[in-house]
């Protein structure tokens, strides 16, 4: 779950951008602040009110949308499952970071992904390639997001989930890592839903801790997933049941 509180580490300074002649004119925009040391690649396009903190990487062609912050260091509450080290954070190329979007310094977000508005993504997760996180979705820390992935509104992915290639998860689908909801012991192991390559994710469905979700299978809209999913099959219902196989005909590569 997200931690808030008191803080892990000291929040860097961030500058004006009028101190940071290394960004090309064309890429200022009102209200730029950037921290110490952060790297701009070429062609990259700040919209208005922008803060990028220090040691940030951006590369080139990326475009950050209104008010949008990079590099944030996280606050975290005290006993969280949450810490660690935290590095920079790094923006691949193309990236788009939508207007409001946090994107916390420790992160690596890779290339063409779109980072959605007012989305959140935490330190130490990584994005693949081409992967879309739609509007007010979070991914919280120590999180791997696989390539072309298609994450939909309001979407929870919780802090050590793995989320393989080509898998889409529908608006306000939740996932889980703590059945004790906080209650067990300082170094007690949580532990995020697994979902394989090209699996497909209901809207508001429901994952326990530690599920998984099998290749190529489906989790019906509003399902409650308690138990493991094997590959290719569809469950609905709460709990989650089997009713059939994904046949053939929609299978990933039938609809590349």
């Amino acid at each position: 779950m997200p931690d808030g509180g008191e803080t892990a580490d000291r929040q860097p300074a961030v500058a004006p951008d009028a101190r940071v002649p290394a960004v090309a004119p064309d890429a200022r925009a009102p209200g730029l602040m950037l921290g110490e040391d952060v790297r701009v690649g070429d062609g990259v396009r700040f919209g208005a009110h922008v803060v990028v903190h220090a040691g940030t990487i951006i590369g080139a062609g990326c475009v950050i949308e209104d008010h949008a912050v990079l590099g944030k260091r996280p606050r975290l509450a005290k006993g969280s499952a949450a810490r660690g080290e935290v590095g920079r954070l790094e923006l691949h190329e193309r990236v788009s970071v939508g207007a409001g979007a946090v994107v916390l310094a420790g992160a690596s977000i890779g290339e063409e992904v779109i980072v959605g508005d007012q989305s959140f993504v935490r330190e130490r997760s990584s994005v693949g390639a081409g992967t879309l996180i739609g509007r007010g979705s979070v991914i919280d820390n120590d999180v791997s997001l696989g390539a072309r992935a298609s994450l939909q509104t309001n979407v929870y992915l919780t802090a050590f989930s793995v989320v393989e290639d080509d898998v889409f998860i529908g608006p306000g689908a939740i996932t889980t890592n703590d059945d004790s909801m906080a209650r067990h012991a300082p170094q007690a192991p949580l532990r995020g839903p697994i979902l394989r390559r090209a699996c497909r994710i209901g809207a508001g469905a429901l994952l326990r801790p530690g599920v998984e979700v099998g290749e190529e299978a489906v989790v019906a809209a509003g399902a409650l997933v308690a138990r493991d999913v094997p590959p290719r099959a569809v469950v609905m219902g709460v709990p989650a049941r089997v009713v059939r196989e994904v046949g053939a005909e929609e299978l990933l590569e039938r609809w590349r």
